[in-house]
């Protein structure tokens, strides 16, 4: 049962990263239910992958300080809010050691995205500086984070908490 709640719930996970990413690229911005709503659905994953409280814990560590870096960040104007939100509810979800591999494919599909995008408005002879959507980089490595570290554990029968 746990694995298949398990899968249910990376669907509608994988949905809601689809989302982000059209709404951002469509509207440069990341809904608030929509992060809300993933940051909600979390606890229900942990007890289907059957955390522990001490691991829990740790979830919930990293989360609060993967907030704490990426608030100043925000306060910089280095990121936008919706995908400071959107991160900090995927630390609810991902394990600290994995996050660390979503922030690198996420990191490597954003300076791709942002070559192209910046490519794309010199080309068109656009003035103004490119607004890159960062939703689709996150997307993409959390999709990188679930195909490679979730689901072959969650085949194999085993823990991924």
């Amino acid at each position: 049962m746990g694995v298949w709640l398990s899968y249910g719930l990376l669907g509608g996970l994988a949905i809601a990263l689809l989302v982000a990413a059209v709404t951002d690229t469509r509207r440069r911005q990341i809904d608030n239910g929509l992060n809300l709503a993933i940051a909600l659905a979390a606890p229900l994953f942990w007890w289907a992958q059957g955390l522990t409280l001490a691991a829990i814990g740790w979830q919930l560590g990293c989360t609060v300080g993967v907030f704490a870096v990426l608030a100043g960040l925000f306060a910089f104007g280095a990121m936008g809010g919706g995908d400071v939100k959107l991160l900090t509810a995927l630390a609810l979800w991902i394990k600290p050691m994995w996050f660390l591999h979503l922030l690198m494919v996420m990191g490597l599909a954003g300076g791709v995205l942002t070559v192209g995008l910046a490519l794309w408005h010199v080309a068109r002879r656009h003035k103004e500086r490119p607004v890159v959507p960062y939703g689709i980089a996150i997307a993409l490595g959390t999709f990188w984070v679930l195909a490679v570290d979730y689901l072959p554990l969650l085949h194999a029968g085993g823990p991924a908490g």
